[in-house]
């Protein structure tokens, strides 16, 4: 610790041209003794008040947060479960949505809404904040309270408009749309309420929301040097001055998944700039993040204040703290310096680490596709699922071949990976619909015979038979009976189960229709009796309401 305050004593005094060893003594004293004592190392630094003026402090930044939206639509498709109750005004309105959607067409109003083959649903949604054009999300719809419908099992929901909730009948905005299947949650352990159900991945915002800037009072000056500084960093066009003291900012590509972080880096960014403030600047907040004061503001000052900061940054990747070593190389990455690369990969690849799962995130966000990709194919192989789970979902953003997909009827993903021994199943339930087989291709045991919950679909393959039969009853004439042959590959029962039926005079197999509510529900059921020798993993449920 002596040879500690003997270093910055002589080096402290060398301003500008050593800022780097400057920072490596700061640090060294900040880190003794680790959390506890690390705290006053950084309340020894300068206030950040004084180290000068931020878009943030000079501006007020707005954007659209995450917005709740609803609307009034119809399911269709439900073979006698629905009803048309509903009162007059959402009756009216919902007329004329069907007009609007089939134009051209002669349809009887009247009859579809208040058959019993239909039902009105209130539709609710969460717009994601700063939403862009054509993001899509989960919606949740429920059946009207007070009406005789029963279920929603199996329907599809029309086109349905959403607004901000509590203006439905104002001539408001209409902020997004949403239609596609109904799917209704039969795996979890409580009793399966068939009056409500999602369209998963299926709601659409319709127009692109951009970060405002409001300046206190209107300054024609500032607000051209926030824009100039803006641009100077993010690129031509990010910043486009609306009015004086009125600047809109468009989200980077680069951060497209990362909104909220652009925000909170650009409130951290400094208009003026000098050797000397920014030497300040970086000790400060270097400091602060190796005491994991204000830990990721200062991160994002230092990603703000650029490739200044990478010395110092440098430095905090020999410290034992974990959260700050995976911070500063992180930031190091983001800046273009594959110095926290390195990093990165120890703590993803650390079994005992927490953070395992963030640092693959930040890896596949600032890393070329090639080390994402390498460092991901290799996690595929981890004995964590979770850690499988999140390599898969870097490797299917990156678009890697690892990833096998294919579209199952037009309604939900197939997708399979062989780069793993573990044989495991995984479902989405929020987002797009996905069946990913970890482990594939995944057979079944010989000798299987398996039955859904409601008797109308079995898979059955007795001892020595040399393909599987798989069986769907109609639901509503028990008397009539569809049969397919599989191979006992699990990726060709699904196809099978879900394509759909062949049309009569064209050539192939087609499918039994079966939808992607029940497929999970009976592969769950598979698993469950040791047909499929592979573990049963399922997604959340989408969090509305």
């Amino acid at each position: 610790m002596n040879i500690v305050i003997r270093k910055t004593v002589c080096v402290t005094r060398i301003k500008g041209r050593h800022i780097g060893l400057s920072l490596l003594i700061v640090l060294l004293i900040a880190g003794c003794g680790e959390q506890g004592r690390a705290g006053g190392g950084a309340r020894d630094l300068i206030s950040t008040a004084d180290l000068g003026v931020t878009i943030g402090s000079l501006a007020k930044v707005s954007w659209p947060e995450s917005v709740r939206l609803e609307g009034y639509g119809l399911v269709g498709g439900l073979r006698g479960t629905g009803s048309g109750e509903c009162p007059p005004q959402i009756r009216a309105y919902l007329a004329q949505q069907l007009l609007t959607q089939f134009p051209g067409r002669t349809i009887n109003t009247e009859r579809f809404i208040g058959g019993s083959d239909t039902a009105v649903v209130l539709v609710e949604g969460i717009m994601p904040a700063v939403a862009s054009r054509n993001e899509y999300f989960d919606v949740r719809v429920t059946a009207l309270g007070g009406t005789q419908t029963t279920s929603l099992e199996g329907g599809f929901l029309l086109g349905t408009e959403l607004k901000t909730v509590g203006t439905f009948g104002i001539k408001t905005k209409v902020v997004a749309d949403a239609q596609g299947p109904v799917f209704i949650d039969k795996i979890s352990t409580s009793e399966t309420n068939k009056r409500i159900g999602f369209v998963l991945g299926k709601g659409k915002v319709l127009d692109e929301y951009k970060v405002n800037l409001v300046l206190g009072e209107p300054d024609f000056r500032i607000t051209n040097n926030i824009r100039n500084r803006l641009n100077e960093l993010f690129g031509e066009g990010t910043a486009k001055v609306v009015l004086p003291g009125r600047l809109e900012v468009k989200v980077p590509a680069k951060y497209r998944e990362q909104k909220q972080r652009f925000i909170s880096i650009m409130k951290e960014t400094y208009l003026s700039q000098s050797t000397e403030i920014t030497g300040e600047r970086i000790k400060t907040f270097i400091g602060k993040l190796a005491a994991l004061q204000d830990a990721e503001a200062s991160e994002n000052a230092l990603e703000a204040i650029g490739n200044e900061s990478l010395s110092g940054l440098g430095v905090l990747l020999n410290v034992s703290n974990e959260q700050v070593r995976l911070r500063a190389a992180r930031c190091m990455l983001n800046l273009g310096s594959y110095a926290g690369l390195v990093t990165l990969r120890q703590i993803a690849m650390d079994r005992g680490s927490a953070y395992r799962v963030e640092a693959l995130e930040s890896i596949t966000t600032g890393a070329r596709r090639n080390d994402a990709v390498r460092i991901s194919q290799r996690l595929l192989r981890d004995d964590d699922f979770n850690m499988r789970l999140a390599a898969y979902e870097q490797l299917r953003k990156l678009d890697d071949i690892a990833v096998s997909q294919e579209v199952i009827a037009d309604d939900f993903y197939l997708e399979q990976i062989v780069q793993t021994p573990h044989k495991s199943i995984f479902i989405s339930r929020s987002g797009q619909p996905r069946i990913v087989l970890f482990g594939a291709p995944i057979r079944c045991s010989d000798g299987i015979f398996v039955r859904s919950a409601d008797g109308n679909i079995t898979i059955n393959a007795p001892a020595g038979q040399e393909y599987v039969s798989v069986i769907r009853k109609h639901p509503q004439r028990p008397d009539v009976i569809a049969q397919l042959k599989s191979t006992f590959e699990l990726g060709d029962i699904i196809r099978t189960l879900c394509e759909k039926p062949l049309q009569e005079g064209k050539q192939g197999r087609g499918g039994l229709g079966v939808t992607y509510t029940d497929v999970i529900a009976l592969l769950k059921r598979m698993c469950d009796k040791g047909a499929v020798k592979a573990e049963f993993w399922a997604g959340p449920l989408p969090k509305i309401g």
